[in-house]
């Protein structure tokens, strides 16, 4: 029998747990497409932005990681365009895939809420590259502050502004104060870095909305020990240069705008010709998480918004995106077992629903605190941060990740001094500049 080619948009949690769940199985012909060569461990991207963490200390090969599943193509290409007639998708570099299957798990993008132009002023956080943006722009604010005798222009450039309370915003806020206000209080000397202004902005009336109120009071108290402003039910009515407003009408100068407030799904699922289910164009699946008009289509991971058969909320986490990875790839295996049996013409209407096992949610903030929130267990402090600290590197994906970031971790927590703190600005497109080679 001719294998079923499945193509699999997207290297995440829930398209690399899918390739994995199909490897060594000789009835799949599997091309896994990304339009980078790796795959990203986003829950410690805030890390990266934070200095904390190098970029490789997150990230693994797509291809190293399935370098042992021969039924398994991995290529670097960027799908434009999709085609669910012909069942075909067109990548940037023009190269045409044809499917039988096909499994959308592109992720999200960062949302602006329809402000588009907002964008160039303000830094998302969802890439290794926006991650690197943040880290080089923080560090660079404060050299150039450590330059300047012009107070105001010190003050804005030590001002951090990070627009958005759930877990990002809150890990971001309490790694940048723990950075700045404690692991480089004595390294400057024109500037005193504890001056350095760390502002948490949430619309709503308080920070961490999915977790307890006790936890969420916990994670305010804690960020301003840690020298963070929060302020809550204050609303962006704009971003300009270095320059936020609010529907009060207040403004606040700050060099370095981070955007951790929303996200929608990646474009591609407009190509689909399915309605979308929210304001973000995330899609609801059939319980088997295969399009309504398009059984041969599924979605996973941030693409999705959908209750289980249990009817859970399926929220968008990492372990959510893998569990519907692994969901996609048992309907695939038993659907090719039904089509050689007499059940073959109801193989659709046999397929499992999607039962999500909540892993719980995890915040961290700051050193040596998090809270936690699974089933109806609830830690915070020191207990919530070992939690955090085991789950996170268990998660990682290969031996020299968890190595890695274990030693990282190690050296900054005993030292007080994170390390991964060398600013390098990426080369100047428009520079006709000839390289210099020094012998």
């Amino acid at each position: 029998m001719t294998p079923k080619r499945v193509l699999i948009l997207g290297g995440g949690f829930a398209g690399l747990s899918c390739a994995r769940k199909l490897a060594g199985d000789r009835r799949f012909e599997v091309t896994l497409v990304d339009r980078t060569n790796h795959h990203l461990f986003q829950p410690l991207l805030y890390q990266v932005a934070t200095a904390s963490l190098a970029a490789p200390d997150i990230a693994r090969s797509l291809r190293q990681i399935l370098e042992r599943a021969p039924n398994v193509s991995v290529l670097m290409d960027e799908i434009r365009t999709l085609d669910p007639e012909t069942r075909t998708a067109t990548g940037a570099s023009g190269r045409r895939f044809v499917y039988d299957y096909l499994v959308l798990a592109t992720g999200a993008q960062t949302s602006f809420f329809g402000n588009d132009d907002w964008e160039k002023h303000a830094l998302g956080l969802k890439t290794l590259e926006e991650a690197q943006r943040i880290r080089r722009t923080v560090l660079s604010n404060l050299e150039q502050a450590e330059l300047t005798d012009d107070p105001a222009e010190r003050r804005r450039l030590m001002t951090v502004a990070i627009v958005g309370g759930g877990p990002t915003g809150v890990e971001l806020s309490g790694a940048f104060a723990d950075l700045i206000h404690r692991s480089m209080h004595s390294e400057f000397r024109s500037i005193d870095t504890s001056t350095l202004r760390v502002i948490l902005i949430e619309g709503s009336p308080r920070i961490l909305e999915a977790y307890d109120d006790d936890q969420s009071e916990y994670a305010r108290v804690r960020l301003k020990s840690l020298g963070v402003e929060v302020w809550t039910g204050r609303r962006v009515s704009g971003v300009e240069e270095q320059r936020l407003r609010f529907t009060d009408g207040r403004t606040l100068e700050a060099a370095a705008i981070i955007w951790a407030a929303g996200v929608q799904a990646t474009p591609l699922t407009r190509e689909l010709g399915v309605e979308p289910a929210d304001r973000g164009g995330r899609l609801e699946p059939l319980p088997d998480l295969s399009l309504p008009s398009r059984r041969e289509v599924f979605v996973a991971g941030d693409l999705v918004r959908m209750r289980d058969i249990d009817d859970v909320p399926v929220p968008g986490v990492a372990p959510a995106a893998v569990q519907m990875g692994e969901h996609i790839a048992k309907v695939l295996k038993e659907e090719h077992r039904l089509e050689g049996t007499r059940f073959a013409d109801r193989k659709h209407e046999l397929r499992p629903g999607f039962r999500y096992r909540d892993k719980g949610l995890m915040a961290i903030i700051g050193k040596n605190h998090a809270v936690v929130k699974s089933g109806r267990l609830r830690l915070r402090g020191y207990t919530a941060w070992m939690a955090w600290l085991f789950v996170h590197i268990l998660f990682l994906i290969g031996f020299r990740n968890k190595l890695a970031v274990l030693l990282s971790w190690a050296f900054a927590y005993l030292r007080n001094s994170p390390g991964a703190r060398i600013i390098v600005h990426p080369p100047d497109p428009d520079s006709k500049k000839p390289a210099v080679v020094t012998p």
